[in-house]
């Protein structure tokens, strides 16, 4: 039988698009003064992109997502009239992502959130290093004129810094899984992990959060480029009902011609109050047999689904990486592709990492399925962009939320493997709550 296939692509004829250099202003401020659909992105290297409309809509669903994706886009940037004499940060994109699982099921908090949505904005400021530039996109040459025009305009009145926003407060929190029955859980996939069906299990938890006032996530989002300044940013807000958002550690993978980057990402302890204890823990991270093995299997899975892809594969030294509030180990991995690819067929050979998923995989997914008491939706998926070339860059979309009016839910997830003591799991789970839950309050 052959795979669920619901693509969907909604467009002019032929999109056509403006660009042009405009003064710098708050990315807050055109985000929050627009509805949705937004899109914001920001990677650690500088490039950063908010956005809003739907020139283009890309939907996906079922198991061949992957490459409905990939077909409907390359009709859709074939059909596209780019602006030639825009600089090539500029060059049209699709933003979005996809959900965790291709049975995703589009109900509360993810309704409207598709199992893979991408948009091709109509109005997009683009911040490069030196310049912001102001892009939109339209049926024809006469409309894309007229909307550079009114949107430049509006642009004008906007200040080129917004002061920050208070948080929302945070009045209640709740467990989706209560502390014993996650431990309990954790029990149960210890035992199976040591009569041989597994060797390592992600267990996820959800936290619902309800606020005092609603929420601006782009004001949230600024107050975590302050906290996690070597981070990605991000939000997905396909319609009215909600947006996804988050300060992810993690880069799934980039593509730029046929080089690949991507890394390892696993394992985790807190910051100390001293330089002193910083050290302490960081040394208990790194000295930790448990922590170790899961940190090579998340590795080793990498390199091992990058293989059929490339011509070569590096693995680099294992490093600290030290956050705000929360240290990992990772080991940075880049791969030569054997030929021309696309960055979505990247995407859908790492997808899910052991780091957010398990081993092996199938089973451990079944077993994600059959314990977990939540929807996924889109935490832990690949979140980020591509272009007409097929280069592109993806985020785990981990240390995220979705949020609407005055209620949010957080994620967090550890990986789970023989020794795992679930009270140690609980704990540290809770760690990965903060760097959303701290913008809210």
């Amino acid at each position: 039988m052959p795979p669920h296939r619901d693509g969907q692509v909604s467009a002019g004829v032929r999109l056509v698009t403006r660009s042009c250099r405009v003064p710098d202003v708050s990315f807050r401020s055109f985000l929050a003064g627009r509805a949705a659909p937004r899109v914001h992105w920001a990677a650690p290297d500088g490039f950063e992109v908010a956005a809003t409309g739907a020139a283009a809509r890309v939907t996906a669903d079922g198991p061949g997502r992957f490459e409905t994706v990939r077909e409907d886009s390359s009709a859709l940037f074939d059909a596209m009239a780019p602006d030639d004499d825009a600089p090539d940060a500029t060059r049209p994109r699709l933003f979005g992502g996809f959900a965790f699982g291709d049975d995703h099921d589009p109900a509360p908090p993810w309704t409207g959130f598709a199992a893979a949505e991408f948009v091709l904005p109509r109005v997009q400021l683009t911040r490069t290093d030196s310049d912001t530039w102001l892009t939109v996109a339209a049926d024809d040459a006469n409309a894309a004129a007229d909307l550079l025009v009114t949107t430049r305009d509006d642009l004008a009145d906007m200040p080129e810094m917004r002061p920050r926003g208070d948080p929302p407060g945070v009045e209640t929190t709740r467990h989706t899984t209560a502390r014993e029955e996650w431990c309990e859980q954790v029990d149960r996939v210890v035992d199976r992990i040591r009569e041989g069906e597994l060797r390592k299990v992600v267990l996820a938890t959800a936290l619902g959060v309800d606020l005092a006032s609603p929420v601006s996530v782009p004001d949230v989002l600024e107050r975590l480029r302050s906290s996690y300044p070597d981070c990605y940013r991000f939000l997905v807000e396909p319609g009215d009902d909600g947006g996804f958002f988050g300060a992810p550690p993690e880069r799934l993978v980039s593509l730029r011609g046929r080089t690949v980057e991507t890394e390892a990402l696993a394992g985790s302890v807190g910051r100390g109050d001293t330089p002193e204890e910083d050290d302490e823990l960081a040394a208990e991270l790194t000295d930790s047999e448990k922590v170790r093995e899961e940190h090579a299997l998340v590795a080793e899975t990498i390199r091992d689904r990058l293989a059929p892809l490339a011509e070569s594969v590096t693995v680099a030294d294992r490093r600290l990486r030290r956050l705000s509030t929360i240290q990992h180990l990772q080991t940075p991995i880049s791969a030569e592709l054997a030929g021309d690819g696309h960055v979505l067929d990247v995407v859908e050979a790492l997808h899910p990492t052991p780091a957010v998923g398990g081993l092996p995989l199938g089973e451990a997914l079944r077993t994600i399925r059959e314990t977990e008491t939540f929807d996924r939706g889109w935490y832990a998926s690949p979140v980020g962009w591509f272009d007409a070339d097929g280069d592109g860059e993806f985020a785990v979309a981990i240390r995220s939320g979705v949020a609407a009016d005055e209620r949010a839910t957080l994620f967090a997830g550890n990986g789970i493997v023989a020794d795992s003591d679930p009270t140690a799991e609980w704990e540290e789970v809770q760690l990965k709550y903060l760097p959303i839950l701290d913008e809210l309050e």
